[in-house]
């Protein structure tokens, strides 16, 4: 039987267990990756707290055998590598995102290793969407038709809605606020 090898490995690392520069070792691999936030907050379903722990994605360029991640996981007492079959949901489930029944954890938490974009690897069109509804409600509460505040406001508090901005819905947004300031000053309701 030929030997499986993948791009993708997936890990947990416990606290009591992992060497104090286990970060600094993944870092030194310079392989793109994620750490999650602690998972301090998850319980099992008879309600017991579970032991605080890691997830860590790694994504390498070539493929890499259970062998070569297993001697990467030793040296930093991490359990067996398991291959991560789609990092997106598996980047999603750093933070729960998908499991609103779980502990819920920041996503500006996540660590990226080497170049990893966290933001770019768990967004979805839902999530562009909801982004967009939540910029638009507080353009009419805070009666802003500027684009230019609107991104100010994004940048410096609302990370989410910034990527938003800035990679795919400017054209909308600038239609939108010229539209807004438009039905206002000719008295119309746009709370309707």
């Amino acid at each position: 039987m030929a030997e499986k090898r993948k791009r993708n490995w997936a890990f947990v690392v416990y606290p009591e267990s992992a060497p104090e520069d286990w970060r600094e070792k993944l870092r030194e691999m310079l392989v793109p990756g994620y750490i999650s936030p602690l998972h301090d907050s998850d319980v099992n379903p008879d309600g017991e707290v579970k032991k605080a722990h890691w997830h860590v994605i790694l994504t390498f360029k070539g493929l890499k055998s259970y062998e070569q991640i297993k001697e990467i996981t030793d040296s930093i007492h991490a359990t067996a590598p398991q291959v991560c079959k789609d990092v997106r949901a598996y980047a999603r489930y750093l933070c729960h995102l998908d499991n609103p029944e779980k502990a819920q954890y920041e996503v500006s938490d996540v660590e990226c290793l080497c170049g990893a974009d966290y933001l770019d690897k768990i967004k979805s069109a839902a999530d562009t969407d909801t982004a967009l509804s939540e910029m638009m409600d507080w353009c009419i509460e805070q009666g802003c038709f500027s684009f230019f505040r609107l991104s100010n406001y994004a940048r410096k508090n609302r990370s989410d809605w910034f990527r938003v901005i800035t990679s795919s819905r400017t054209v909308f947004l600038t239609a939108w606020l010229k539209s807004m300031e438009w039905e206002i000053r000719n008295g119309a309701d746009i709370d309707g």
